[in-house]
């Protein structure tokens, strides 16, 4: 089993309409694709960094299904973020097994 995670760090005049897209377009349809067991969008609470930071989290069974998301879903994922918030966050995926 594999955790994919994303965090982004978005500035706070951004974060309800990021927020919004995310739970209403984005995640419903990254599910659709079937690549994932689960999800989790979770905030950050002691960030030191200035705006929120919030990490989305999926979990999948193979590598396979991660390379698939990276290779197929995540560069058009990346494009439409950055139309609707250019220059308004930063961000970094990684890949993470469970061990226990």
């Amino acid at each position: 089993m594999l955790l994919y995670n994303a965090t982004l760090i978005i500035e706070e005049a951004s974060a309800g309409a990021w927020m919004q897209w995310m739970q209403e377009e984005y995640l419903p349809e990254l599910m659709e694709t079937g690549l994932f067991i689960s999800k989790r969008l979770l905030k950050v609470v002691d960030s030191p960094n200035e705006g929120l930071t919030y990490c989305v989290q999926f979990i999948t069974e193979t590598q396979e299904a991660c390379d698939i998301y990276q290779n197929d879903y995540a560069p058009a994922f990346i494009e439409r973020m950055n139309v609707m918030f250019k220059d308004k966050y930063v961000s970094f995926n990684t890949i993470m097994e469970f061990i226990d």
